[in-house]
């Protein structure tokens, strides 16, 4: 029989957050650091960088539904979903250090190296991810409970971003001593070593208490059409996708931003360490917030807030240091609040489709829903190169007039109106707080007739 009695410890919840702590290493440094690195250490052009984004992206995002269905139908000791942190902790280390290595090869030779090296690192991290994001719809079957690890995923989550986007260029600079491409290996190297650790420690700790019928037959164009069928995960699919839209063209310019139209690329460590202490507050709230008003709501809001405070800073010189740091506070605030609720709903989601059609396929449901981010980051990556390189963006050189106006219409407009997508998604979301105490109950019911 399923253990679901719902409450967790506090040593599982932190030990399982520090996974995303260790997965954001990297997934904060692709979304800050990884298009400024490419353009300004490695030698792409901001088109190729934005071409190479969009195609392996796209294509390992196709990954995601594959690993779901592998994840689904993993059976070990250790259950379904933990041993992958165990078997991808090394290779995710060794392959995000090769990402953000510079060869000294032909210029061709180094656009191989860099889709290679981007590609095997998209894989390995889809194959850490998924299993991971599912844990947390079988870790218990308390809504609320998921809302609170998925608060934890996001603090640890969101202090990964903190110590990449406030450190990661000091540190770059301080170990490189004047090779940018030494000081990207060196502090990339210590990010990951530290990741690997937190991998395996979130392995050790997680437990899967949620299991399908024993009497399930496993059909993978079942899982599939059910998909489908599933109003929720088509409105969180949409939802997500714009999502990481957002996040990644804002994520991929803000560098630039403070390099080119503030003059001091100093200024961005201030800038997002004030931010992400915002966000931090945010994500804290998160949980008493949802538990008063429910996480469509609150999701909304967030949404409808943050993409507002975005655009808003067009308005600001980029010079005018305190008003932009203000504003960013309030937006990241705004925006942490939302921080654990996408992963919480996923599980509802597959709670959902249990609920309706007797089946559950967790890592289905997640990578469905992880596949959307990716494609949403895949997007948002080549939208913000592609933008840059419509503006007249040169990496090292001083801008144009209408580049710095590009790089603060992306910062601002583009990324904000993506936002506010997310938000009209969000409408069409259909599970509320009432429909998530009723599937729980009913499905806590019939769980007690499984056989062991």
């Amino acid at each position: 029989m399923s253990e679901t009695n719902g409450k967790l410890s506090f040593g599982e919840k932190f030990g399982y957050g520090l996974g995303d702590m260790a997965a954001n290493f990297i997934f904060q440094a692709m979304m800050a650091l990884q298009l400024n690195f490419y353009t300004d250490t490695f030698g792409l052009t901001a088109a190729q960088a934005g071409t190479m984004f969009l195609v392996v992206g796209l294509g390992a995002a196709v990954f995601n539904p594959v690993m779901g269905v592998i994840a689904d139908r993993t059976k070990t000791r250790w259950g379904r979903f933990r041993p992958w942190l165990l078997w991808t902790s090394v290779p995710f280390g060794i392959f995000g250090i090769l990402t953000f290595t510079t060869p000294n090869l032909s210029p061709g030779a180094k656009i191989a190296y860099a889709w290679i090296t981007y590609l095997l690192l998209r894989l390995v991290y889809t194959a850490n991810n998924v299993p991971y994001a599912s844990l947390t719809g079988v870790m218990t079957d308390d809504p609320n409970e998921r809302t609170s690890i998925a608060s934890y995923r996001q603090l640890f989550a969101n202090s990964a971003g903190f110590i990449v986007q406030s450190l990661a260029i000091p540190m770059v600079l301080y170990l490189g001593h004047g090779s940018n491409a030494r000081g990207y290996q060196l502090t990339m190297g210590i990010f990951l070593v530290a990741s690997v650790v937190m991998f395996l420690i979130a392995f050790a700790v997680s437990k899967e208490r949620i299991q399908p019928d024993p009497k399930q037959e496993s059909s993978v164009m079942q899982d599939l059409g059910d998909l489908v069928k599933n109003g929720p995960w088509i409105a969180l699919f949409l939802v997500t996708t714009f999502y990481f839209i957002a996040l990644m063209i804002r994520g991929s310019v803000m560098l630039p931003y403070f390099k080119y139209c503030a003059g001091n690329q100093i200024l961005f460590s201030w800038f997002n360490g004030f931010g992400l202490t915002a966000l931090l507050i945010g994500v804290a709230s998160s949980t008493a917030l949802t538990k008063r008003i429910g996480k469509r709501t609150l999701f909304i809001l967030s949404m409808l807030i943050t993409g507002v405070l975005n655009i808003a800073l067009l308005f600001f010189p980029a010079t005018s240091t305190s008003a932009i740091i203000i504003l960013e506070v309030l937006r990241q605030f705004a925006f942490g609040t939302s921080g654990p609720l996408l992963w919480a709903m996923m599980g509802d989601v597959a709670d959902f489709g249990e609920w309706k059609t007797g089946r559950r396929a967790t890592g289905t449901v997640t990578s469905a829903v992880v596949f959307a981010l990716w494609v949403g980051l895949a997007l948002g990556g080549a939208i913000a190169g592609w933008l840059l390189s419509l503006y007249g963006y040169q990496p090292n050189v001083v801008q144009s007039e209408h580049a710095l106006l590009g790089i603060r219409l992306i910062a601002s407009v583009y990324s904000g109106a993506a936002f506010l997508a997310a938000a009209v998604c969000l409408l069409f979301y259909g599970i509320t707080m009432k429909l998530n105490l009723t599937i729980r109950h009913d499905l806590s019911e019939r769980r007690k007739g499984y056989s062991s």
